[in-house]
């Protein structure tokens, strides 16, 4: 399985049946779903706590195929807009690149084009120094996101729902404990994985 695959968690109903890296994932709920076709399941990705659709028509290898791409097809990147720096024929290889739109002021381009190594890996530096002395925040604001993603989906109905999101935004550990806790046992565990976020921070790359 492709290392690039984004891990994620399947419930079937409330209860957790599958949990690691998107394909295996995605076997593990095509399986359930063949012993248990009418069965509810929704699988959300670990890092962002929103629902994934999933497509499992084929065989298991082509869902994997799709899921996970041989390295180097997993993306295409468009020519980078004026004023960045040229595809290289040699060197590293960018592995896991992403290539958006950028939209900046003249004055913002003309800044760019003097610094060494280009405009891609000059942003790519003030981001990355950017997380570093944000004191976590960006952090600890994406968690409370992803675990609010995740409990209005399978928690919006239940009781203490309003009362738990209202600590959860507050960073209050206990609240959000105690208006969880009539929750199924593993909603609950997942929420608070979320809501603690990744382990390494660089996992949010």
């Amino acid at each position: 399985m492709s290392a690039s695959s984004p891990p994620c968690t399947a419930f079937q109903d409330t209860t957790c049946i599958a949990s690691g890296r998107l394909p295996a994932v995605a076997l593990a709920v095509k399986a359930a779903l063949a012993s248990h076709p009418e069965a509810a399941i929704l699988v959300f990705d670990d890092a962002t706590g929103k629902v994934v659709d999933l497509d499992l028509r084929g065989s298991d290898a082509e869902i994997v195929g799709r899921l996970a791409p041989e390295p180097g097809t997993a993306s295409q990147t468009a020519p980078e807009a004026e004023g960045t720096e040229a595809p290289r024929g040699r060197g590293r290889p960018k592995l896991g690149v992403v290539a958006r739109e950028v939209t900046l002021l003249p004055r913002h381009w003309d800044w760019l084009a003097l610094q060494p190594g280009g405009a891609s890996q000059v942003l790519r530096r003030l981001v990355d120094e950017a997380r570093k002395n944000d004191g976590g925040r960006g952090q600890a604001r994406a968690a409370q996101a992803a675990a609010y993603a995740f409990i209005s989906a399978m928690a919006g109905n239940r009781e203490g729902f309003e009362e738990a999101t209202r600590a959860l935004f507050a960073g209050n550990d206990e609240g959000f404990a105690t208006h969880s806790r009539t929750w199924p046992a593993d909603i609950r565990a997942y929420a608070e994985k979320l809501r603690a976020g990744p382990a390494d921070p660089e996992a949010q790359r």
